[in-house]
């Protein structure tokens, strides 16, 4: 086995671990299933890439991120390490290839989608393939009490009865304890073995700011804060309106979002990431998988639905650990909204059904086919054809995607790939039957190395530049050798795309467990209700609302965020302001009383110090005070302390 600091300077240039990874990297070379909870940004592929070049064998990654997936492969191909993945939306070759390189090759780590695991060709590769470690990214997604269940994540714990003595290394950045046990329990631990860094981010500044004229504020906030930042909305056509709305008041900024076409939203983000544009203004599709590190604001015009969403979202500040904020503006109304959303995100059951009989028929499937077979889909278009709503047709998708029928996939940098199949006898013998075609054969086989070994990505504008044609003639020829047999061209794909993942079912066989929809339907609301929690808070800390969620009980203030800072103002520190708190609260609870009163009965705090805590919790709606001065506590607020 190799030193393991060895490996992280040869392959990443580092002298030492950041905190918590060399215990979590040991712990799985010592053989033991380990569940790592790492902060956004806190180096989790480090954890299982580090241990897996120091074992024999094969490394297997399970991410349902298929944009981070490839980032992740080439990333570690430019180390020359040898990696690849598999994904619904490849050529079945394409994934043979890929097989037989884990067999017979000396491929190091083959990154998975989840729903791969499903398929009878990979429950047939694993049995043959020696792997070393099984790793599990975005960890939280097996459980159906997170926030991003995805039933694929299931059959992890039926693959590992192929592969027994692999250790598995799950990683996540987002769990509550209720999560954490689960996750444990559905991987099949034979012991709990966690390893958990605290969320804390010192260096990020929480704020929630009660504002109406939220873009007025949020100009004024991009004009006070220099440096790059991402402005977060719930909605495609919002992301336009307020990048716009910026770059009217001298602002750079552009929009992101998962409708855009591929090479649009690559040039954004390269753009962005370049700070040729300051501000990104994106929906959640924008984010994941991007490490820049100073990006010095995050704001969120619209509510989360999660504060795991939030927490990720927000997290994406200061990762340089220099100061940033993550500011939320808040209205009321909000909540409303809020709710209504949730509302939508569970259609009734029947029209859940009702949406899937018209899938069927839209890809004219007939019932027992259509299994791991992948078609484009535009859910406008599918949903004027059979008149329904397409927040419903989104919505009715996604439950059906968590019950594990189908798989959606957003547009995603997809390039055209070739890969020769014939031989070079054959390719001659038809370059002499076919002499039009010769030239370009010549061009191809000049251009591309590795052609006759694997996959490899191509440009159709390129090639139409270097031949003199047009690009539609490029891919016509294409399309003929592909025809011919003679190689096998996957064009490049911009468009949203359906897999069935079982075989169309007849409606009698669909079966959705109701008591499955009204539990996940109850999570939801209860994570909804950790968010109405979070904003409205006013006397608490926001780090400390944040980390209690996640299960950190005992944090202590931050004294950074709007709470912090209204405190601050006292001249009190934090056992002596919990204890004048104390006092008022107990007084006030047994009956209306005067300042003057208040004071003389206490023989521990000064008249200053408790006139600051009263007005403190009177500006936070704890108190009343009524004509004749005097205060009592209102019995509906509940003091946190």
């Amino acid at each position: 086995m190799q030193d393991l600091r060895s490996i992280l300077i040869r392959y990443w240039g580092h002298s030492a671990f950041r905190p918590m990874q060399e215990e979590i990297i040991r712990s799985v070379l010592e053989g033991k299933d380990t569940l790592a909870l790492l902060p956004t940004g806190g180096g989790k592929s480090v954890c299982f890439q580090v241990p897996a070049l120091a074992m024999d064998g094969i490394c297997l990654v399970i991410t349902p991120l298929i944009a981070l997936m490839k980032d992740q492969v080439e990333n570690l191909k430019k180390k020359g390490i040898k990696a690849a993945a598999v994904y619904s939306g490849m050529h079945r070759n394409e994934i043979e290839m890929t097989f037989d390189n884990c067999l017979f090759g000396d491929l190091k780590f083959l990154y998975l989608s989840p729903e791969r695991l499903q398929t009878e060709k990979f429950r047939q590769v694993i049995q043959r393939m020696k792997v070393g470690l099984l790793a599990v990214d975005e960890a939280h997604c097996i459980s159906q009490w997170g926030y991003d269940f995805r039933p694929p994540y299931l059959q992890i714990d039926e693959i590992r009865q192929f592969i027994p003595k692999v250790p598995v290394l799950a990683l996540t950045a987002t769990a509550t304890n209720e999560v954490i046990i689960d996750i444990q329990k559905k991987l099949g631990f034979t012991s709990e073995n966690v390893f958990r860094k605290s969320f804390e981010r010192k260096n990020l500044t929480y704020v929630i700011v009660k504002e109406e004229d939220k873009l007025g504020r949020l100009l004024r906030m991009m004009r006070k804060v220099a440096g790059p930042g991402i402005v977060y909305v719930r909605n495609r056509k919002k992301t336009v309106e307020t990048a716009v709305f910026l770059q009217k008041n001298g602002i750079k900024a552009d929009f992101y979002h998962a409708g855009l076409d591929v090479k649009a939203r690559g040039n954004k983000q390269e753009a962005w990431l370049r700070e040729e544009s300051r501000i990104m203004v994106a929906t959640n599709a924008f984010g994941m998988g991007i490490d820049k590190p100073n990006v010095r604001l995050v704001v969120h015009l619209d509510l989360p639905d999660s504060l795991e969403a939030y927490f990720q979202e927000a997290g994406r500040g200061g990762r340089d650990e220099k100061r940033a904020f993550a500011v939320l503006l808040f209205h009321q109304s909000d909540l409303v909204r809020l709710k209504d959303n949730l509302e939508r995100e569970y259609p009734p059951i029947d029209k859940i059904r009702e949406v899937y009989q018209a899938l069927g028929n839209y890809f004219q499937l007939p019932v027992g086919s259509g299994k791991d077979e992948s078609f484009d889909f535009e859910t406008y278009s599918f949903s004027r054809n059979y008149n329904f709503n397409p927040i419903i047709v989104f919505n009715a998708l996604k439950f059906l995607e968590r019950e594990g029928y189908i798989l959606m996939n957003e547009a995603m940098e997809s390039p055209s790939r070739i890969h020769f199949e014939a031989g070079r006898e054959d390719i001659y013998r038809f370059q002499v039957e076919n002499k039009t075609i010769d030239p370009f054969i010549k061009l191809l086989l000049r251009s591309y190395s590795g052609i006759f070994t694997e996959f490899v990505q191509l440009s159709e504008a390129e090639l139409a530049k270097r031949s003199g044609k047009k690009e539609n003639e490029v891919i016509a020829m294409l399309e003929r050798l592909h025809k011919a047999g003679i190689l096998t061209y996957v064009q490049r794909s911009g468009k949203p795309r359906v897999v069935f993942t079982v075989e169309r079912l007849d409606l009698k066989n669909l079966h959705i467990s109701a008591e499955n929809y009204h539990e996940r339907k109850k999570a939801a609301v209860r994570r909804m209700d950790s968010v109405s929690d979070y904003v409205t808070a006013e006397d608490v800390c926001r780090s400390q609302i944040l980390l209690r969620y996640f299960g950190e009980t005992n944090a202590p203030r931050c004294g950074r965020c709007d709470v912090c800072l209204e405190r601050n103002k006292m001249n009190l520190n934090e056992l002596e302001f919990k204890q004048v708190q104390q006092y008022i609260k107990v007084s006030l609870e047994a009956g209306p009383i005067t300042l003057a009163e208040l004071v003389y009965r206490s023989a521990s705090y000064g008249e200053d110090h408790i006139l600051q805590v009263l007005r403190w919790l009177e500006d936070m709606g704890a108190i009343n005070r009524d004509e004749q001065m005097r205060y009592s506590w209102r019995k509906q607020f509940r003091l946190k302390l």
